[in-house]
């Protein structure tokens, strides 16, 4: 089995059935473990591609960089609920450095931020959403697009606000009792509608914001160090 199939394995299917084991499994009580457990899995991906030569020092640092500027962010504009910059952070990360960067900058921006907003067992959901974002966001095909069409990257914002709402609120009906309602799941969609049109929103107005001096810089220290 080749890595691109190992860190998609990791990703699309292990993470996922990690957040499920704790949700139904463990009734949400082993929050902390599958956190800690969902943050190694989204390094292995990163880590098999710096044994392979093709992730640098360099890079993981930049990598660290941009979660710190996501978790500040996040932090920064906390008077204003539901509008954060971090999926604009992770989108451009996923851009201009791939999706496995993407995905953990996604991952790692929840785990740690919420050290300040509080651990919960609704942390791993918040990573999976967030690194997911910058997964898709990262795929070749799609940093192509988002990089040539600030109307594409405006509706991949929208999306994004739309899919971590959507995936939240999954969490928010399996927490109940372990059980998928498609009724239960409707209400909370409807009752978090306002948060999800806030988040795209926002999503929108960073990336208008940050893609050109980011991206900038990301393509400058690029280009500079050979990343």
């Amino acid at each position: 089995m080749n890595d691109k199939k190992i860190k998609n394995i990791i990703i699309i299917i292990l993470i996922p059935l990690c957040i499920a084991l704790g949700v139904i499994i463990f009734k949400d009580r082993k929050y902390n473990l599958i956190s800690m457990i969902i943050a190694i899995l989204s390094c292995i991906p990163i880590f098999l591609t710096f044994e392979k030569g093709e992730t640098s020092t360099r890079r993981i640092v930049i990598i660290a960089v941009m979660i710190a500027i996501s978790v500040a962010g996040r932090v920064a504009f906390t008077a204003l609920q539901g509008f954060k910059p971090v999926a604009a952070i992770v989108i451009i990360t996923a851009i201009y450095l791939g999706a496995e960067a993407g995905f953990l900058t996604g991952s790692m921006s929840a785990i740690i931020s919420n050290i300040y907003f509080g651990q919960g067992p609704w942390t791993p959901c918040q990573m999976f959403s967030w690194g997911m974002i910058g997964f898709i966001a990262g795929l070749p095909f799609m940093q192509k697009l988002l990089l040539k069409n600030r109307v594409v990257l405006s509706i991949y914002g929208i999306f994004s606000g739309i899919i971590f709402s959507l995936i939240m609120d999954i969490w928010t009906t399996l927490s109940i009792d372990g059980i998928y309602n498609m009724k239960r799941y409707m209400a909370a969609v409807a009752t978090s509608f306002p948060f999800m049109a806030i988040y795209a929103i926002s999503n929108v107005v960073f990336l208008m914001l940050a893609l050109k001096p980011f991206g900038e810089k990301l393509e400058r220290i690029k280009i500079k160090y050979g990343i």
